[in-house]
């Protein structure tokens, strides 16, 4: 008969397994990345508007990458990561609104897009939807087995909003 020591270390090493097959690859810097794919290697080769596009992200040149961006999505209408990136450079341009269906549409496609749902949840705060981002809040909580940036990132930014009564919202300028 096994003693416990004995069991409890095979069911750390079962669990540790388990975590390192269910936990994504690499996502992209900023949440731009998805559900993520194992081994975090892209299933075809990246298009190279797109490849700039997140560059021009990354610059801070959010203008230049929109339209990099809605020529990939014309391109490829089943890109959550493109639909995502779009809908962070239209929202860091200053229009969380317009912001909103392409956030919408990335999560359409990818429901468990944890860069989407970080983002659409910021900016519902910036457009005083507090139940909104809540929502999505909830809904990162249940895909990050263990708690992910996207989650802590958001809710951060839903505390800060609440303890200030409102006043403290995700900017155009910030990250």
């Amino acid at each position: 008969m096994p003693t416990p020591h004995r069991c409890f270390a095979v069911l750390g090493v079962l669990l540790l397994t388990l975590l390192t097959l269910a936990l994504p690859g690499p996502l992209g810097a900023d949440g731009g990345g998805g559900s993520g794919a194992l081994g975090g290697a892209p299933a075809k080769p990246e298009d190279p508007q797109y490849t700039a596009a997140v560059k021009a992200i990354k610059a801070n040149e959010y203008a230049k990458a929109i339209p990099l961006l809605q020529g990939v999505v014309s391109r490829d209408d089943k890109n959550a990561d493109a639909y995502n990136w779009l809908a962070y450079a239209t929202r860091k341009t200053g229009d969380p609104a317009a912001s909103l269906p392409l956030y919408q549409k990335a999560l359409a496609i990818d429901p468990k897009h944890k860069g989407a749902h970080e983002y659409i949840g910021e900016a519902y705060l910036m457009l005083d939807n507090l139940p909104k981002a809540k929502e999505h809040l909830g809904t990162l909580n249940s895909l990050c087995l263990i708690s992910c940036g996207e989650y802590r990132d958001l809710k951060r930014a839903v505390e800060a909003y609440e303890k200030s009564g409102g006043k403290s919202k995700p900017t155009a300028a910030s990250k």
